[in-house]
């Protein structure tokens, strides 16, 4: 008779087919461990908000999202960390000498007693350099922040110019479409004339032609829509190809200087002419501090002499550094003047950039909106009542397709006007708002 034990074992052996199938439970709980976790992160990637719908997403999407603002941020916040270590004490040095060692076996004395001398020195640096360093240190790093607050200026400048592409693009193209399907109707009523014998078929092709000739600018203007969105993506810091939602309105972008001349006067305090300013100051400081280097420095020690297992006695040491390479520091005072003015004429010329490209934005806004108004308010009224009085005659035979469609095309090309008219106002809106320092 087989023994229980033996029955066990072969009961292990020949298993039935199913049961041998089965995984093992460490897979079983890995497969729902993962489709847990997926679970878990298919309504966060679900629910993230895709930008384009609005101008504030756009904003919101460069302050929160690009690279380099954060980037930026990090060279900022490095730049803080090294105030501290600028004005700190060098670090202490600490020495310990042997003597009366046997030349012909170094690791012994001579005598009976190892003589071991041990010392600590801290160097001390004079006459406020450590002040002076900290501050210098302070000073470039108020610049270096200030670099992120104009990029951070220039890059939502960029995102509201690329976003006023990017709608104009789909507003022209609605312009196209009404005017296709403006022409779709007169060639239709071409067609109803001709099968009455009062029109020549000649009307209705011309429509269709006219038809091809839009339908070929609007892939041109569906090209220039692909383009905006690249762009605008770009300026996000996401791929070139990512998705973005459609505008729900028309970007509205304020101008809160009443003249060019008050435009320009935030030119003085725009954080480019501020950081060049804060280089200065920190050059500046850095001449002051090469000239107190001609001040020496002292070094504080103390030392004991241990003689086999006492302190046999102690000392108290004091160093000054003698000035010795007179010309090596005339040149770092004389690199250090010549930094300093080269920082003034560096601030000098960011102004003058800020102020010219304050003034060339201010001029694309002011006439693109003159433009605007003028198109919006006297042109496209004139143009559309010529557009109804030319389609009611055409309608009795009292003109020609001709004149008809001439109307036609002045009603809609005044209204494509004014929509480029509105984009160039967007974008020169958007560089004056650049200079104002209006990042909200």
């Amino acid at each position: 008779m087989a023994s229980p034990f033996y029955l066990w074992q072969a009961s292990r052996l020949h298993c039935h087919p199913l049961s041998c199938q089965r995984p093992p439970r460490r897979r079983v709980l890995a497969c729902v461990l993962a489709g847990a976790l997926w679970a878990l992160a298919l309504p966060v990637t679900a629910t993230e908000p895709i930008p384009g719908h609005s101008l504030e997403s756009i904003r919101t999407w460069v302050l929160e999202h690009n690279p380099e603002l954060r980037a930026m941020g990090l060279e900022t916040q490095a730049a803080e960390a090294r105030i501290l270590p600028a004005g700190a004490l060098p670090d202490p040095m600490a020495s310990m000498g042997f003597r009366g060692l046997d030349p012909d076996r170094p690791w012994r004395t001579v005598g009976a007693e190892r003589e071991i001398n041990y010392a600590v020195r801290q160097r001390f640096p004079l006459w406020g350099k450590r002040d002076l360093a900290r501050t210098a240190a302070s000073q470039d790093a108020v610049a270096i922040g200030l670099d992120r607050v104009t990029a951070t200026r220039g890059l939502l400048s960029d995102a509201e110019a690329a976003y006023a592409r990017y709608w104009h693009a789909d507003q022209a193209i609605d312009v196209l479409d009404r005017r296709i399907a403006l022409l779709r109707q007169i060639e239709e009523i071409a067609g109803v004339r001709y099968a009455l014998g009062r029109a020549a078929q000649q009307d209705a092709i011309r429509a269709q032609v006219e038809q091809t000739t839009l339908q070929r600018e609007r892939i041109e203007r569906l090209a220039a829509k692909q383009e905006a969105a690249a762009t605008l993506n770009a300026v996000l810091g996401r791929r070139s190809d990512a998705p973005l939602a459609a505008p729900d309105e028309a970007p509205h972008l304020a101008v809160r200087s009443a003249s060019l001349a008050e435009a320009l006067d935030a030119a003085d305090t725009h954080p480019a002419v501020r950081s060049q300013q804060a280089r200065a100051e920190a050059a500046r400081t850095n001449v002051v501090l090469q000239r107190r280097n001609r001040f020496p420095d002292i070094t504080v020690g103390v030392g004991a002499m241990q003689l086999g297992n006492g302190i046999q006695s102690t000392e108290l040491m004091l160093e000054v550094e003698i000035p010795f390479q007179q010309r090596a520091r005339r040149e770092r005072e004389r690199e250090s003047r010549l930094l300093e003015e080269a920082a003034l004429a560096r601030r000098d010329a960011t102004l003058r950039a800020v102020e010219e490209r304050g003034a060339s934005a201010w001029s694309q806004w002011t006439s693109a909106r003159e433009r605007r108004q003028l198109i919006q308010n006297t042109l496209l009224p004139q143009a559309d009542a010529t557009w109804q009085s030319a389609l009611a005659s055409y309608q009795v035979g009292e003109v020609d397709f001709g004149t008809l469609l001439e109307a036609l095309n002045e009603w809609q090309g005044a209204d494509l006007a004014r929509v480029d008219a509105l984009r160039d106002e967007l974008l020169g809106a958007a560089a004056v708002r650049a200079i104002e320092g209006d990042i909200r």
